[in-house]
Parts: structure tokens; C-alpha cells; sequence
């Protein structure tokens, strides 16, 4: 996994499976940061094909530390075995979900929202 930080937007990259292990992994890694009010925290999911409850849970719990702290927590690059986890959990409601990374900066701009500065 690996992260990087750019403008106040923190991007989480996890890769292969978010079960019990990839999701503490993804926890400690959310955990690490040092949230600072209105960043951007994205979890790219284009390298992850499995994701279970535990995986969802380390999900929610990074999206209620996001909010908790000021930020902003959005998925991106989705794929289908995930989307459909999401689907059926309906926490595709809960979460902020783009299609790709690109995406998410043109919304924030036609919305006029500051991730940076």
C-alpha cells in the first residue's frame, strides 16, 4: 500500500484483498496520518478485487475518523466485486464513490470546494 500526501490530499492506494488483514493494514495506515481540517482523503481501490465485512468496517471507521477530524473521505476506481459489496451493504450511499481520480477534482471544482491551500 502506499500513500501519499500532495495539496491536503491524502491518497491511500491498498492493493489485493481488504479482509481481516488488508483491512487493519488500511487502518493503521489511515491512523498514521495526522489529520489536518479540510484534507482530502482518497482511497483508490483499483488494486483491490475482494473486499469482506472486515473490510467494510475498516472503511466506515476510516470514513467516521475523516469526519470526525474535518476531512473528507471519498472511494475511487471501484471495482465491480467491490461495488457490489457496496451495493448490497447499501453503503454506496454512505460513501462518495467516482469513477476514477480525475473525476473527483472536476466535481470538487464544479462544486467550488477547497481541497488545498
Amino acid at each position: 500500500m502506499t500513500i501519499t500526501s500532495e495539496c491536503q490530499v491524502v491518497l491511500f492506494k491498498p492493493e489485493g484483498r481488504i479482509d481481516l488483514q488488508g483491512g487493519m493494514a488500511l487502518n493503521e495506515r489511515m491512523a498514521a496520518v495526522v489529520p489536518q481540517r479540510n484534507q482530502l482523503w482518497v482511497i483508490d481501490l483499483t488494486k483491490v478485487d475482494f473486499m469482506d465485512s472486515s473490510g467494510l468496517v475498516s472503511l466506515v471507521k476510516g470514513l467516521r475518523s475523516a469526519r470526525q477530524s474535518g476531512c473528507r473521505l471519498v472511494l475511487c476506481n471501484v471495482q465491480a466485486a467491490v461495488r457490489l459489496i457496496l451495493e448490497l451493504t447499501q453503503l454506496d450511499s454512505v460513501f462518495e464513490i467516482f469513477n476514477t481520480y480525475d473525476d473527483i477534482f472536476t466535481v470538487v471544482q464544479e462544486r467550488s470546494l477547497v481541497t488545498a491551500d
